[in-house]
């Protein structure tokens, strides 16, 4: 879908992290894992950057986590940082075939920008009724209201503050090797590398999570 979409709020929710939340468009419909492409114009010049949902939802608003990133980005992200209720971006999507689809047990494996991701599958699944892991990596944790809010939902969330430390005893712990459970893995090249090898070494089949590298 392309689609014209109005900015609803804009929170802070982590060091140089906003969540922006979107009216959804008639017809629009998403998953949590999907991602989208949003477009805007800075400075006359026209920026688009793809960003993965971090709503559980999309029935009437849907949410982009944005990582502030101006040396990495260029000056579109602080952009999207200073939007406010009634601007307008252009979007089009949803795209990606790596996202929740209801599965009994979901464990989530998110570095960096891949708490977006997490969280959005994480609270789909509670609501559904189904069991959740989250393992989330990151020097500079962002959403940690909703994964408070989400352990004490039940969900099992283990939060390492140090882009070095080792997932492998955490990925073995919360891996139940039941019938219906699904691994995703959501973050940039070496934490997908660092996620797939503690995967390989707990024995579970690779081949078989979902996996979204984000570069």
């Amino acid at each position: 879908m392309d689609a014209t979409v109005t900015v609803t709020t804009v929170e802070d929710v982590g060091s140089d992290t906003v969540a922006i939340t979107f009216e959804s468009p008639e017809g629009f419909d998403a998953e949590p894992g999907q991602f989208l492409k949003l477009t805007g114009v800075v400075d006359s010049e026209e920026y688009s950057r793809f960003y993965t949902l971090s709503s559980p939802d999309a029935d009437s608003t849907f949410e982009t986590t944005i990582a502030i990133e101006p040396d990495e980005g260029g000056p579109f992200s602080e952009y999207l940082a200073s939007l406010a209720p009634g601007d307008t971006l252009e979007m089009e999507g949803p795209y990606g075939n790596d996202h929740y689809e209801g599965e009994s047990r979901v464990v989530v494996l998110a570095g960096g920008p891949g708490i977006g991701p997490a969280i959005g599958i994480g609270e789909r699944a509670l609501a559904d009724g189904n069991e959740v892991a989250i393992v989330y990596r990151d020097e500079t944790p962002a959403h940690r209201t909703r994964l408070t809010a989400l352990r004490e939902r039940g969900a099992t969330v283990h939060l390492l503050e140090d882009s070095n430390a080792d997932l492998g005893p955490v990925v073995a712990d919360v891996l139940a090797g039941t019938e219906g459970e699904q691994v995703f893995v959501y973050g940039f090249a070496a934490f997908v590398e660092d996620a797939e090898a503690a995967l390989d070494a707990a024995g579970a089949n690779r081949q078989a999570a979902k996996i979204e590298n984000f570069g």
